[in-house]
């Protein structure tokens, strides 16, 4: 089973960056597909970009030339890089591993975007 702990959210004003993290417990090498989701008050989850083990990515609309997602198998890491911020991102924003098998999910970090 796949532990994913996420890291870097916070408080950020419009405008601005922030980086989030995903660490996960054992090698993500095989991985079919990293992905980070959000979820915003009274909204469903949605996807915000994903990443395969062959280095293919996606984005949702509202993250593309904002947005970029990226692994490092060697650390078992996986990176949101956020820029240009707007209100509308405010979230939790959770990390997701997706095998053949199975889902896992970390516990979220928030991001809060605001002045």
């Amino acid at each position: 089973q796949v532990q994913l702990v996420e890291s870097g959210g916070g408080l950020v004003q419009p405008g601005g960056s922030l980086r989030l993290s995903c660490a996960a417990s054992e090698s993500i090498f095989s991985i079919y597909r990293m992905g980070w989701y959000r979820q915003a008050p009274g909204k469903q989850r949605e996807l915000v970009a994903s990443i395969t083990s062959g280095d293919w990515t996606n984005y949702a609309d509202s993250a593309k030339g904002r947005f970029t997602i990226s692994r490092d198998n060697a650390k078992n890491m996986v990176f949101l890089q956020m820029n240009s911020l707007k209100p509308e991102d405010t979230a939790v924003y959770y990390c997701n591993a997706a095998t053949i098998t199975a889902n896992y999910w970390g516990s979220g970090t928030l991001v809060t975007v605001s002045s």
